[in-house]
């Protein structure tokens, strides 16, 4: 058997390669939407790409299915309740799957997280079957299992699936042996569960022992347990959710509709099309100019799952960005469904040098200057964009908590009057926050260094 992992750090999203090492046959579990890392690798390794599997369908990145069928002929393959609208091959319980003849892969239905959800068990079969590994999807983790929360929107409540999901664990992957390894598809920093470790390969045994939401405990109180307490989603889930079962273009076609455009015409997208401008430099940079109305994730670190929470998958994007990172950007976003982007700001933001009517700036305020205004008096409206969490264990006293992911459905709960002053933990999404809340006509400050630069203030500034 030949096995290889593929890690995606900036989605902490895992998807793995596993191959019959007699009949070069291979088969890819839950890939990236860009592939250019499964083709290369079974070039190099003189592999056929004949199936890809979808555990179930992701809410959190746009799956890499349909771009592995376009690219290498390969065959989709789905559990009994998916039903998705592109041709697929089902594999229902106990059903198997023969790379090869030393490589079988069987299928175990493991719904919970969603309801169609799989794992799919690897077995060596000269070694009598037994299983050597089994990949996990969404339903359990390292040191975590699946939300089962997520699909509330479609009318499945988080009681029936974490009554699914304690099934699951409990009738089929516990009974698997002990050393049979655990390869799930997210990591530490995944939103499909709370506490995901950063160990990226386990067993069941380990899981059995360490887990926490595998010690001993009633269904009930499982169900209670893995509910609480869940990060807030994006507004994106739901929609790459529905995107991953749908036949829809491929991720090199939209990438190739990549144009520059003059500034004009994005001005014109602006006002005539509703388009949205993310600005995708670093947060100094746009807090010390940009295009007015421009929404600011900076292209570092968790770009897409930010860009997600703020941007709406509908409408058009403009992409700004220094010369050269358009493609990037483009790139990063389609991993994560966001398709309609309709080109970038040819120049980048040096464009707008002979047109300052268009540029603005976001404001900043140190931690030090609010202290003082709250001990005049002068207390402006605090919005502190952190998850709950982070807010009940420490905030600036009368800031008004609303987690960023839940920003734009919930803008009218901001006071349209006065002085606005956003905060966060350290200050990149007090940035996307206040440009999201400018672009939307509601002027804001942003709180240099957030909660960090505020608590570390002398004695008396914190809460």
């Amino acid at each position: 058997m030949l096995l290889q992992p593929f890690y995606l750090a900036c989605l902490a999203h895992a998807s793995y390669l596993v191959a019959d090492e007699e009949s070069r046959v291979a088969a890819v579990i839950d890939p990236q939407r860009d592939t250019e890392r499964y083709l290369a690798y079974a070039e190099e390794q003189g592999l056929e790409l004949r199936y890809v599997i979808l555990t179930h369908f992701h809410a959190d990145f746009v799956s890499g299915h349909l771009e592995l069928r376009a690219q290498a002929g390969a065959e989709v393959v789905v559990g009994p309740r998916a039903q998705p609208e592109f041709a697929h091959r089902v594999l229902a319980e106990g059903d198997a799957l023969d790379l090869g003849p030393r490589v079988r892969l069987s299928c175990l239905e493991t719904p919970g997280h969603t309801p169609e959800g799989i794992s799919i068990v690897v077995r060596e079969r000269a070694e009598g079957d037994a299983p050597r590994a089994v990949f996990t999807g969404d339903t359990l983790f390292v040191g975590d299992v699946g939300r089962p929360d997520l699909m509330a929107s479609v009318g499945v409540t988080a009681a029936e699936l974490g009554g699914m999901l304690y099934d699951s664990l409990h009738d089929k992957l516990l009974r698997l042996p002990d050393e049979t390894l655990v390869y799930p598809a997210h990591g530490a920093g995944s939103l499909c569960g709370k506490a995901l470790s950063d160990e990226r390969v386990s067993s069941i045994g380990k899981e059995r022992a360490h887990n926490y939401a595998l010690q001993p405990m009633s269904q009930a109180d499982f169900v209670a347990l893995v509910s609480a307490d869940q990060p807030p989603t994006p507004r994106y889930f739901a929609y790459d959710a529905r995107l991953n079962r749908q036949e829809r273009g491929t991720l090199p076609v939209m990438l190739a509709g990549l144009a520059p455009l003059e500034l004009d015409q994005v001005v014109a997208l602006q006002a005539e099309e509703g388009a949205q401008v993310l600005d995708a430099r670093p947060r100094a940079e746009f807090a010390a100019g940009h295009l007015r109305g421009s929404i600011n994730v900076g292209l570092a670190g968790r770009f897409a799952t930010w860009a997600g929470a703020v941007l709406d998958p509908e409408r058009p994007i403009v992409v700004v960005a220094a010369p050269g990172a358009e493609g990037e950007a483009a790139l990063r976003l389609g991993r994560i469904g966001l398709d309609r982007v309709v080109g970038y700001l040819s120049g980048g933001f040096a464009a707008l040098g002979a047109h300052p009517e268009r540029v603005a700036t976001l404001p900043q305020l140190r931690a030090e200057e609010l202290r003082e205004q709250l001990a005049l008096g002068a207390a402006p409206t605090l919005l502190d964009v952190r998850r709950a969490s982070e807010f009940a264990a420490g905030h600036i006293p009368g800031a008004l908590n609303i987690p960023l992911s839940q920003l734009p459905a919930r803008l009218d709960e901001v006071p349209g009057e006065g002085e606005l002053v956003v905060s966060c933990q350290s200050g990149f999404r007090s940035t996307v926050a206040a440009s999201l809340l400018a672009a939307e006509g509601r002027p804001a400050q942003n709180l240099v260094g957030g909660w960090q630069a505020w608590s570390a203030l002398p004695l008396g500034a914190g809460s």
